[in-house]
């Protein structure tokens, strides 16, 4: 992404082994497969493990590491209830001038990724970011998440950051 870079040297850490399991989300088209039904909708659990699966393979827009790697996101930072996902993530520097790409990338994916029972909410940590109120307002209003996805620069930003996402371990 052209401009200026917001923190030139994140700290990386190593990513954790994959959990393991396979998820029924991985085995499912993300559009369109006549032989996945509502009805196994309905009986589908979703645990916290396997939305950190979903997000944690994303890349950060600003550098060539993932969300998990640069600490952004991790699986304590997802909450489940009943049909409602709540995920927290961490900027790695209080002034990140990515943070709301980064939220957006998260919500693109588990839109993309989860039935469509479920609601999406997608939160700055409280006290990470100088702008967290602004940033948390624009990633949780629909109408203002339509208008940054009808941008095709800011659409492509967001496919070339999960590009990879659900690979992990495949690759």
């Amino acid at each position: 992404m052209a401009g200026e870079i917001f923190n030139p040297n994140p700290v990386v850490f190593s990513a954790s082994k994959a959990s393991g399991r396979k998820s029924d989300l991985s085995a499912h088209s993300l559009w369109i497969n006549d032989s996945y039904s509502s009805e196994d909708e309905a009986d589908e659990v979703i645990d916290q493990d396997e939305i950190y699966d979903l997000i944690r393979s994303i890349y950060d827009p600003e550098h060539p590491n993932t969300l998990e790697e640069l600490r952004v996101v991790s699986a304590p930072q997802v909450t489940i209830g009943s049909n409602h996902v709540t995920v927290e993530f961490t900027p790695t520097v209080p002034h990140c001038g990515m943070s709301t790409l980064i939220g957006l990338c998260i919500r693109v994916r588990l839109l993309r990724s989860l039935p469509d029972r479920y609601k999406v909410d997608i939160f700055v940590k409280p006290g990470s970011h100088q702008s967290e109120l602004a940033v948390n307002k624009q990633l949780n209003d629909k109408e203002r998440v339509a208008a940054a996805l009808e941008n095709p620069v800011l659409l492509d930003t967001v496919e070339q950051c999960l590009v990879n996402a659900g690979l992990r371990g495949n690759m």
